[in-house]
């Protein structure tokens, strides 16, 4: 890694392992252009690069008909209202009314390390792993600075991304958007990959052709990730894991959204990503400051395979805090499908007793041990035990629990509050509403404002008492609806814009004051499933809940997208019941526990009451989770086969970082009649070692499995699946 300033040509050289990133402060005016992002450059005179921009011309050259010069030149963050006609990285309103900006070079400071963001989650890095370039430009007319923030990390060729607002002007300036980061580059045959999806059915992969305009996503529903994930992908070979360009972009952030591509007249591409304009607007007064949140891109010359490696490493080593990243996690079993609202002691207890037998290592409570909780219209914000319901209480349920030998795990939904509830007769002026108008209900709850200190006071101090009351080492982070009828009795009239991404500040705040007094806790987040996977969520949680919809058919293809972006130790996957509670689908007990393996694992089901057979099976699933784990955690992720787009059979592996170990998933989704057996040529092996095929006397070369490939197991039936373990020899 590096980062230099080239005084004589005036070009900023950022470089990783394996990639270069080229940025020109330009003209008497100063202008930052985007030169070059790509392999690595041997870069000894960068002035080459400037003839990149002379078949713009100068500013001064084309005074007479300086829009045609704006509106073709490549900005490394983009003007608005001044005769640049593509996608603005900002638009304000100035103290006359007006929304011009055009930011000019003023200066720049590289240093070792990273800085962190203030009130955000973010990548970090110390001295000795991590450097970072800090560009000061201004809008002179205004007196809006912009410092932009590049860093890169030791060994990963990722570099991160974000920009800060100052109001060095005596008067208000509204910004009306403020996207963290814009891109022009030319197009090379791109198509956009981006990730959509639903409540149980989350990140299908969609590529798009990127026509001319916009071609975009967005989200301003107040989380991030159920019908679009905050992340878009230029894609140069199609769907191809291993060769092509790609450039990807994740956003580190949980709320409101907006990212795409603008292909413009001259075919050049404008690529964007940031807080999404819809529902923002912030007053930014004279000298104060305002933090857009961070994104990470990554350029792969190796298609999506690299890409994805890339960005694991990053998450798994900049991004992720919690002391339980580098840990195996306990094994847990949730209650949720197996009794819903209907629990007391002894039906929990009696799962955790089964569950001990079988070497599952935490019961988890779900939903309805509070308030008057019997089902899902009332007693959100009323977090108080139950005691109809667990007798004793909350600790004695506890102890019990630990006394059979299991940890003991709890899920809450701090953010929400139902109109049947306590605290809602109490305080009905803590929901998010409009004035003289009934708010929208989701689920029959509405949302706390928990951008006002009292609220978020209460519910901290409500999940603190309840987490201090009890040996709790596990919490679950729910949050079942998004925001709408936005409006906020702490915020003036001019200030309602800031609503949306004040309450993901809030949200964060909450998180960082619970993940510091708890160091211990293992936190999951979890947002009507996988509602809120996404990177800002995983700087406080090790683990997110991937999605409500547990069929392992439906989890290789929700899993598959999740993996584009996020490692497989965060992903929050179960074994769960058959008929599946969400589909109804059946699928062997065997199968549904190894493609749970690439992810946390753990169980969603009455252990008391599923097929003797299934019960018998899983201390053998357990012992293989003991056994895999580590390498699921940490190894390199390669994807073989998709049955998202084969509709047949899936494939993938992780691979160790020394080459010594490989373990191979193999889902036979469908079969097929008179066919001959599939042949699967496995990438990532070291060429020169020889490896066994654990419990046959197969041995072979890396080069020859990944030229000649392994010939897979003969299955009969639908979903069926193999897990095969490679291991090298001394």
């Amino acid at each position: 890694m590096d980062i230099r300033y080239i005084e004589q040509s005036k070009i900023f050289v950022i470089e990783t392992e394996n990639t270069s990133y080229c940025i020109g402060a330009l003209y008497d005016e100063g202008f930052l252009t985007h030169l070059y992002y790509g392999d690595k450059l041997e870069i000894a005179d960068a002035s080459y690069l400037l003839k990149l921009v002379d078949q713009y011309g100068t500013p001064s050259s084309v005074m007479r008909d300086r829009s045609s010069f704006l509106d073709r030149f490549p900005f490394e963050y983009s003007t608005n209202n001044v005769g640049d006609y593509r996608k603005s990285s900002i638009e304000i309103t100035d103290v006359n009314g007006h929304s011009s900006v055009s930011f000019s070079y003023e200066s720049h400071n590289i240093y070792k390390g990273k800085k962190k963001l203030e009130g955000l989650p973010a990548t970090f890095g110390s001295e000795a792993d991590s450097m970072t370039l800090d560009i000061t430009a201004i809008d002179k007319a205004t007196g809006l600075k912009a410092v932009l923030s590049y860093s890169v990390f030791e060994g990963i060729d990722a570099i991160t991304r974000s920009i800060r607002f100052v109001n060095t002007s005596n008067a208000p300036i509204m910004l009306d958007k403020a996207m963290s980061m814009t891109m022009d580059m030319d197009n090379e045959g791109y198509e956009l990959l981006t990730l959509h999806g639903s409540w149980a059915r989350e990140r299908a992969m969609d590529f798009r052709e990127i026509g001319y305009g916009d071609t975009s996503i967005e989200s301003f529903r107040g989380e991030s990730s159920h019908q679009l994930q905050p992340f878009m992908a230029l894609v140069q070979n199609g769907d191809s894991e291993d060769t092509g360009k790609v450039y990807g972009f994740s956003f580190i952030y949980s709320g409101n959204f907006e990212a795409g591509v603008c292909r413009s007249q001259f075919d050049s591409l404008r690529l964007y990503m940031g807080i999404c304009q819809k529902n923002f607007r912030w007053k930014l007064g004279a000298g104060e400051e305002f933090q857009a949140p961070e994104v990470v891109t990554v350029y792969s010359s190796e298609g999506l395979g690299r890409m994805r490696r890339t960005f694991h490493d990053l998450y798994r080593n900049h991004l992720i805090r919690s002391k339980y990243k580098d840990k195996e996690r306990p094994i847990l079993i949730n209650n949720w499908e197996a009794t819903y609202f209907d629990f007391d002691n002894e039906k929990l207890l009696a799962i955790a007793r089964e569950a001990k037998k079988s070497g599952i290592e935490m019961l988890v409570m779900d939903d309805g041990w509070f308030g008057e909780r019997n089902d899902d219209n009332s007693s959100l914000g009323d977090w108080y035990v139950n005691e109809k319901k667990l007798k004793g209480g909350l600790k004695k349920l506890v102890d019990d629990v630990n006394a059979i030998g299991l940890k003991f795990g709890i899920w809450m939904e701090p953010e929400m509050i139902s109109p049947v509830s306590k605290l809602y007769d109490e305080h009905p002026d803590w929901a998010i509403k409009t004035a003289d108008r009934e708010p929208c209900r989701s689920r029959n709850q509405y949302v706390l404002d928990i951008t006002r200190k009292e609220v978020s006071d209460y519910v901290y101090s409500r999940i603190k008492d309840i987490l201090s009351s009890a040996n709790i080492e596990y919490l679950k982070w729910d949050m079942n609806r998004q925001l709408c009828d936005l409006g906020s009795l702490g915020l003036s009239a001019d200030s309602q814009g800031e609503l949306s991404h004040r309450y993901v500040l809030a949200v964060y705040d909450l998180m960082e004051r619970l993940v510091k007094d708890f160091p211990d806790l293992l936190l999951e987040n979890c947002s009507g499933g996988g509602a809120r996977f996404d990177a800002g969520m995983l700087y406080y949680s090790p683990q997110i809940w991937c999605s409500d919809d547990t069929d392992a058919i439906e989890r290789l293809k929700i899993q598959e997208g999740t993996s584009l972006i996020f490692p497989l130790s965060t992903m929050g996957a179960h074994v769960s019941d058959c008929p599946n509670h969400t589909v109804g689908r059946t699928t062997p007990f065997k199968t549904r526990g190894n493609v749970a393996l690439a992810g946390t694992f753990g169980y969603e089901l009455d252990i008391t009451k599923i097929p003797q057979e299934d019960r018998d099976d899983i201390p053998r699933q357990v012992a293989e989770y003991h056994k895999y784990n580590e390498l699921v955690r940490t190894g390199d992720y390669y994807r073989y086969a998709s049955y998202q787009r084969n509709h047949e059979f899936d494939a993938y592996g992780v691979i160790s970082k020394d080459k010594k170990k490989a373990l191979i998933t193999y889902v036979q989704v469908m079969a097929k009649p008179n066919t001959t057996n599939r042949i699967l040529k496995v990438k990532g092996l070291d060429d020169k070692k020889i490896y066994r095929i654990e419990g046959t006397d197969v041995e072979a070369l890396g080069a020859t499995i990944r030229k000649v490939g392994l010939v897979m197991p003969s299955l009969n039936g639908d979903f069926r699946s193999e897990l095969i373990y490679l291991v090298a020899k001394d």
